[in-house]
Protein backbone atom coordinates (compact mmCIF):
# COMPACT_ATOMS: atom_id res chain seq x y z
CA UNK A 1 0.00 0.00 0.00
CA UNK A 2 3.14 2.60 0.64
CA UNK A 3 2.08 6.01 1.21
CA UNK A 4 -0.43 6.58 -1.29
CA UNK A 5 -2.32 9.97 -0.46
CA UNK A 6 -5.91 10.43 -2.46
CA UNK A 7 -6.75 14.03 -1.96
CA UNK A 8 -10.67 14.20 -3.24
CA UNK A 9 -12.92 17.30 -4.21
CA UNK A 10 -15.74 18.07 -5.09
CA UNK A 11 -15.56 22.30 -6.24
CA UNK A 12 -18.49 23.85 -8.73
CA UNK A 13 -16.44 26.77 -9.81
CA UNK A 14 -12.58 25.86 -8.73
CA UNK A 15 -12.12 27.48 -5.47
CA UNK A 16 -12.19 24.06 -3.64
CA UNK A 17 -9.89 22.10 -6.12
CA UNK A 18 -7.54 24.82 -5.44
CA UNK A 19 -7.48 24.20 -1.89
CA UNK A 20 -7.23 20.24 -2.78
CA UNK A 21 -4.32 21.02 -5.20
CA UNK A 22 -2.68 23.47 -2.36
CA UNK A 23 -3.09 20.15 0.01
CA UNK A 24 -1.53 17.78 -2.18
CA UNK A 25 1.01 20.01 -3.02
CA UNK A 26 2.03 20.05 0.76
CA UNK A 27 1.66 16.70 1.12
CA UNK A 28 3.80 15.82 -1.78
CA UNK A 29 6.82 18.77 -0.08
CA UNK A 30 6.47 15.88 2.59
CA UNK A 31 7.79 13.04 0.33
CA UNK A 32 4.19 11.63 -0.20
CA UNK A 33 3.16 10.17 -3.11
CA UNK A 34 -0.56 11.94 -3.86
CA UNK A 35 -3.22 11.83 -6.49
CA UNK A 36 -5.51 15.06 -6.49
CA UNK A 37 -8.47 13.73 -8.24
CA UNK A 38 -12.23 15.41 -8.87
CA UNK A 39 -14.49 12.92 -6.07
CA UNK A 40 -16.23 11.57 -9.49
CA UNK A 41 -12.79 10.82 -11.04
CA UNK A 42 -11.88 8.62 -7.42
CA UNK A 43 -13.12 5.23 -7.84
CA UNK A 44 -10.83 2.73 -6.71
CA UNK A 45 -9.34 3.56 -3.11
CA UNK A 46 -7.61 0.30 -3.02
CA UNK A 47 -4.36 1.71 -3.79
CA UNK A 48 -4.17 4.57 -1.02
CA UNK A 49 -3.04 4.95 2.31
CA UNK A 50 -5.13 7.84 3.54
CA UNK A 51 -7.71 10.01 2.09
CA UNK A 52 -8.37 14.05 2.59
CA UNK A 53 -11.85 14.37 0.60
CA UNK A 54 -13.39 18.57 0.73
CA UNK A 55 -16.41 19.86 -0.68
CA UNK A 56 -17.75 23.22 -1.84
CA UNK A 57 -20.26 23.91 0.57
CA UNK A 58 -23.06 26.17 -0.30
CA UNK A 59 -26.10 27.49 1.93
CA UNK A 60 -23.93 24.84 4.34
CA UNK A 61 -24.57 21.79 1.87
CA UNK A 62 -21.87 19.75 0.72
CA UNK A 63 -22.23 19.24 -2.70
CA UNK A 64 -24.21 15.98 -3.87
CA UNK A 65 -21.29 14.03 -5.33
CA UNK A 66 -18.70 14.32 -2.01
CA UNK A 67 -21.94 12.88 -0.46
CA UNK A 68 -21.96 10.49 -2.54
CA UNK A 69 -18.43 9.46 -2.46
CA UNK A 70 -18.59 8.93 0.99
CA UNK A 71 -21.57 6.68 1.12
CA UNK A 72 -20.29 4.90 -1.56
CA UNK A 73 -16.67 4.30 -0.32
CA UNK A 74 -17.79 3.95 3.57
CA UNK A 75 -16.18 0.60 3.55
CA UNK A 76 -13.08 1.30 2.86
CA UNK A 77 -12.93 4.92 4.22
CA UNK A 78 -13.12 3.09 7.67
CA UNK A 79 -9.72 1.19 7.34
CA UNK A 80 -7.89 4.61 6.17
CA UNK A 81 -6.89 7.52 7.72
CA UNK A 82 -9.65 10.00 6.98
CA UNK A 83 -9.22 13.87 6.90
CA UNK A 84 -12.31 15.72 5.47
CA UNK A 85 -12.72 19.74 5.10
CA UNK A 86 -15.17 22.11 3.41
CA UNK A 87 -14.76 25.54 1.62
CA UNK A 88 -17.60 28.18 1.04
CA UNK A 89 -18.09 30.70 4.55
CA UNK A 90 -17.53 34.25 2.98
CA UNK A 91 -16.41 37.46 4.75
CA UNK A 92 -13.94 38.23 7.69
CA UNK A 93 -13.78 35.59 10.87
CA UNK A 94 -13.57 32.55 11.81
CA UNK A 95 -14.73 30.28 9.28
CA UNK A 96 -16.27 27.94 12.05
CA UNK A 97 -17.56 30.59 13.91
CA UNK A 98 -19.67 32.17 10.39
CA UNK A 99 -21.21 28.73 10.55
CA UNK A 100 -22.34 28.87 14.28
CA UNK A 101 -19.86 26.02 15.10
CA UNK A 102 -20.50 23.71 12.34
CA UNK A 103 -17.74 21.86 10.95
CA UNK A 104 -20.32 19.75 8.50
CA UNK A 105 -24.17 19.69 7.67
CA UNK A 106 -26.30 18.06 10.38
CA UNK A 107 -27.64 15.89 8.04
CA UNK A 108 -24.25 14.00 7.20
CA UNK A 109 -23.80 13.74 11.11
CA UNK A 110 -24.35 9.99 11.14
CA UNK A 111 -22.36 9.51 8.65
CA UNK A 112 -19.25 11.54 9.54
CA UNK A 113 -19.67 9.86 13.32
CA UNK A 114 -19.23 6.59 11.47
CA UNK A 115 -16.14 7.24 9.26
CA UNK A 116 -14.50 9.33 12.70
CA UNK A 117 -12.27 11.32 10.50
CA UNK A 118 -9.26 12.60 11.95
CA UNK A 119 -10.24 15.99 11.32
CA UNK A 120 -12.93 18.25 9.66
CA UNK A 121 -11.38 21.89 8.63
CA UNK A 122 -13.94 24.50 7.39
CA UNK A 123 -11.93 27.29 4.74
CA UNK A 124 -13.27 30.48 3.59
CA UNK A 125 -14.24 30.37 0.02
CA UNK A 126 -14.12 32.66 -3.30
CA UNK A 127 -16.59 34.43 -5.29
CA UNK A 128 -16.11 35.03 -8.56
CA UNK A 129 -18.67 37.23 -9.68
CA UNK A 130 -17.88 36.56 -13.07
CA UNK A 131 -18.30 32.45 -12.98
CA UNK A 132 -21.94 32.72 -11.39
CA UNK A 133 -24.91 31.99 -13.02
CA UNK A 134 -27.62 34.96 -13.35
CA UNK A 135 -29.41 33.63 -10.33
CA UNK A 136 -26.44 33.61 -8.02
CA UNK A 137 -24.94 36.47 -9.70
CA UNK A 138 -28.47 37.93 -8.21
CA UNK A 139 -28.16 37.02 -4.74
CA UNK A 140 -25.22 38.38 -4.14
CA UNK A 141 -25.92 41.40 -6.14
CA UNK A 142 -26.31 43.35 -2.68
CA UNK A 143 -23.49 41.96 -0.80
CA UNK A 144 -20.45 43.49 -1.80
CA UNK A 145 -19.00 42.18 1.22
CA UNK A 146 -19.40 38.52 0.57
CA UNK A 147 -17.45 38.94 -2.44
CA UNK A 148 -14.54 37.66 -3.51
CA UNK A 149 -11.27 35.27 -2.16
CA UNK A 150 -11.15 34.87 1.36
CA UNK A 151 -9.10 31.73 1.28
CA UNK A 152 -6.74 31.97 4.05
CA UNK A 153 -3.67 30.12 2.63
CA UNK A 154 -1.67 30.20 5.54
CA UNK A 155 -4.55 27.69 7.55
CA UNK A 156 -4.44 25.89 4.34
CA UNK A 157 -1.11 25.10 4.76
CA UNK A 158 -0.78 24.66 8.38
CA UNK A 159 -3.63 22.18 8.21
CA UNK A 160 -1.89 20.33 5.11
CA UNK A 161 1.45 20.08 7.25
CA UNK A 162 -0.39 18.66 10.47
CA UNK A 163 -1.41 15.80 7.76
CA UNK A 164 1.57 15.47 6.32
CA UNK A 165 3.22 15.19 10.04
CA UNK A 166 0.81 12.68 10.70
CA UNK A 167 1.05 10.23 7.57
CA UNK A 168 5.40 10.50 7.62
CA UNK A 169 5.41 9.39 11.35
CA UNK A 170 2.77 7.03 11.07
CA UNK A 171 3.28 5.27 7.26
Amino acid sequence: MGNKVLVAYSSKYGATAEIAEKIGEVLHQADLEVDVLPVKSARDLKPYSAVVMGSAAYMFRWRQDAVSFLRKNQKRLLELPLWLFSSGPLGKGDPVELLKGQRYPKSLQPLIETLKPRDIAVFHGFVDMKKLNFFERFAFKNAADSQGDFRDWNAINAWASSIADTLTKNL
